[in-house]
């Protein structure tokens, strides 16, 4: 039964002043067989057992660990032949809206510099080139350039190729980096001696990426691997120029819910190591110059205490959910970690607000905060309002004038300035670098990411509206279209959803979306329970066994920009990834008649086996959000969901997916099963196309240009069957 549904507010339809002409739609065609049936993957029975019973998975087989299986292959590339052929009708138009796409990017770009340790760092790119230049330049840009890395240079001879963390020893002279060449995140640690130019042998394999360095420039700790689940559990610390196989261990993880990762407190004096799960965390904490780095416990891990730690003057700053379920923040004196009657509020627990993050200075803390599912900065004195005004400080609020939009504190390495550095964009705006002064309130802008061609943020408008539930929860979705779309039931829509870990989906600026915008389509982002956009109680309500919340908002946000006209009901999409991939893949199956299309990418779909396997990565740090599937009631829910198991014999819409072979975060073969079963289900003739990208992993292909072509074969599509293909 479909719920009652309201947006509020409606803002006026704004004045039709632009004068674009939107692209008429044509009838979507029939997709082409090329002579050719669609690839039909051999049914083999197999039994998945579980202490609640057993489930048929015909199609299990596809699963090859070793990625050789030369059957499996043949039959991706058959996938792939099939995907060509369907889509060849639409090439033209993937080849102009890649045009497009690139046409507005300055290729020869750089980003903003940041000082740290008397050197400004910087990253640049050449036109032409997919990868970045990470450099510096001392004491000032006019300085000579120093090259740190041509990741260009380095990526030669490889289909893909990943820098995925640099980190600078105190003395600025030696540099580590983690490099990724097959895109499972198995990184190489490498060194280079920033001096000489000259690359180590040092060599480190099967990381997490993450290297901090010791006081001692010599020294850095980095995270071992498990070689099977790909979880870090093993923390070592590296000297220059020893073998790494004789790296002492420091610190090892026995829980296998836990990641783990290595980092270092703002003003240098501490090597952190932090543990997380789903629902509490714990740190370890050493002198950076301490010889034998020597870890302590700061408070240890509890269920349901979540926490992150600063060192700053002497004391702990705090980020904790402690007696605060939306956090807040505290101050602590060393040796008191433990005793929580010490631990002194700085940011008090606000229950409509949600502390988001912090970043310290030496006068000042600036604080993210999230409210009405929109996120703010606060800059907040150490002193008292009286202390504070006396060396001409204040409490303030960074604040917005757009209806929806994205604020994010931005790098601020260096802890001895009055100056933030925050990062501002929205729907309509491109991502602008602001730096604070917070004496004297001034805004000065150090950059806005240009767009080229005729892009005006003028031409376009964003809108930020809440729409009922059928519970009578109140949703926020973010919007953007050109002005003059008509808002009378006949536009194209696209909606974007995630909904899951607690992330929070920012109504950020897409160069992309705007050749779907200018061919007259709205843009919607549904901030759907399952994210943290209004608080921790939003989170909660859209996990474990609220897991359904997080299906039925997204369908209700669909069904309530109908209701009210905004969107043509015949021409809706939807697109997401990952967790985003589970959603639209539940959604398929509860309401495939509301959606034209789908593009799904690197989908979570087989949710009760994967849960189920203990040896694939990820899958014992996520019981606390899906469920342990050995336990009856949740492997009952998931049942209820899960978007392998509940394909029937029925009407679908259009599907697109995309996958990776070598993605270590969802592996290939759930979107590979997803994909045989639908098609041997699904009673309708809409397009099914599956394109697996055999050189990469999770993020797709490593170029930046690259990744744009995929982006607009996936356009394509949608636009395709929408009946827009100019």
């Amino acid at each position: 039964m479909r719920a009652a549904t309201m947006i509020l507010p409606l803002r006026p339809i704004l004045s039709a002043c632009s004068t674009t002409t939107m692209t008429q739609p044509t009838p979507p065609s029939p997709p082409p067989t090329s002579g050719q049936p669609a690839p039909a993957a051999a049914v083999r029975p197999h039994d998945v057992e579980s202490p609640n019973g057993s489930r048929a998975d015909e199609y299990y087989w596809l699963r090859d660990d070793t990625r050789e299986n030369k059957e499996m292959l043949a039959h991706l590339a058959a996938e792939n032949a099939w995907t060509d052929a369907q889509l060849a009708p639409i090439k033209p138009l993937q080849d102009k809206l890649y045009a497009e796409i690139i046409g507005r990017i300055r290729q020869d770009d750089s980003s903003v510099p940041y000082r740290k340790g008397g050197y400004w760092y910087y990253t640049r790119y050449e036109t032409g080139l997919e990868y970045p230049i990470h450099a510096r330049r001392c004491g000032t840009m006019e300085a000579p350039e120093e090259i740190l890395l041509n990741v260009n240079e380095m990526a030669k001879g490889h289909d893909f190729f990943d820098v995925a963390e640099l980190s600078v020893s105190p003395d600025g002279r030696m540099l580590a980096w983690a490099e990724d060449a097959v895109g499972r995140r198995q990184f190489v640690l490498r060194v280079k001696d920033l001096q000489t130019g000259i690359t180590l042998p040092d060599r480190i394999e099967n990381t997490e990426g993450d290297v901090e360095w010791a006081a001692d420039n010599q020294t850095f700790l980095y995270v071992e691997k498990d070689p099977v689940t790909l979880l870090g559990y093993k923390v070592r610390k590296h000297r220059l120029g020893t073998e790494a196989t004789q790296d002492p261990l420091v610190w090892e993880q026995t829980d296998e819910s836990f990641y783990t990762g290595v980092g270092k407190t703002k003003d240098d004096h501490y090597l952190l190591i932090g543990t997380q799960s789903t629902v509490s965390s714990e740190y370890w904490y050493a002198d950076a110059r301490d010889p034998k780095l020597e870890f302590k416990l700061f408070a240890p891990r509890e269920r349901d205490h979540e926490y992150q730690i600063e060192h700053f003057d002497g004391r702990w700053i705090v980020r904790t959910n402690w007696q605060a379920k939306n956090f807040r923040i505290v101050e602590v004196a060393p040796g008191d970690e433990t005793r929580r009657d010490r631990w002194r509020d700085l940011v008090p627990h606000n229950a409509q607000g949600f502390v988001h993050g912090f970043d310290i200075f030496r006068r000042f803390m600036a604080v993210e905060e999230r409210a009405g599912g929109l996120r703010t900065i606060r800059i907040r004195p150490w002193e008292t309002p009286a202390e504070a005004a006396t060396q001409g400080l204040r409490q303030t609020f960074i604040t917005a004038d757009q209806p929806t939009y994205a604020m994010a504190l931005g790098t601020n390495e260096d802890i001895d300035t009055d100056i933030v550095r925050y990062v501002y964009t929205s729907l309509t705006t491109p991502r602008t670098t602001f730096d604070l002064d917070t004496l004297s309130g001034e805004k000065t802008l150090l950059k806005r990411e240009p767009v080229l061609g005729d892009f005006q943020p003028e031409h376009y408008a964003s809108e930020y509206v809440w729409i009922t539930a059928r519970d009578g929860t109140k949703v926020p979705v973010s919007l953007v279209y050109r002005k003059g779309t008509p808002r009378d039931g006949t536009a194209p829509l696209l909606q974007y959803g995630y909904g899951s870990y607690g992330l929070s989906q920012e109504p950020a600026f897409s160069i992309p979306v705007l050749s779907l915008l200018d061919r007259g389509f709205i843009y919607a982002i549904a901030h759907i329970r399952g994210g943290q956009e209004m608080g921790r109680a939003w989170y909660e309500n859209g996990k474990l066994l609220n897991k359904m919340n997080t299906f039925t908002d997204f369908i209700d946000v669909t069904r309530g920009l109908v209701d009210v006209k905004y969107v043509d009901p015949k021409r809706v999409f939807a697109r997401g990834g990952s967790a985003g991939g589970l959603l639209l893949g539940a959604i398929a199956n509860l309401a495939p008649s509301d959606y034209r299309g789908m593009v799904s990418l690197v989908p979570f779909v087989d949710v009760v086996t994967t849960m189920l396997d203990e040896s694939i990565p990820l899958t014992t740090n996520e019981f606390d959000e899906w469920g342990n599937p050995k336990e009856k009631q949740y492997y009952d829910y998931m049942l209820t969901y899960s978007p392998y198991d509940n394909i029937e014999r029925k009407h679908y819409p259009a599907i697109y997916v995309g996958t990776g072979l070598w993605d270590s975060q969802v592996q290939y073969w759930e979107p590979a099963k997803y994909v045989a079963r639908l098609r041997a289900r699904k009673t309708d003739s809409n397009m099914l196309v599956f394109r697996v990208n055999l050189e990469a992993g999770h993020g797709g292909k490593s170029g930046r240009l690259q990744r744009y072509a995929e982006i607009a074969e996936q356009y394509a599509f949608v636009l395709g069957e929408a009946g827009l293909r100019q």
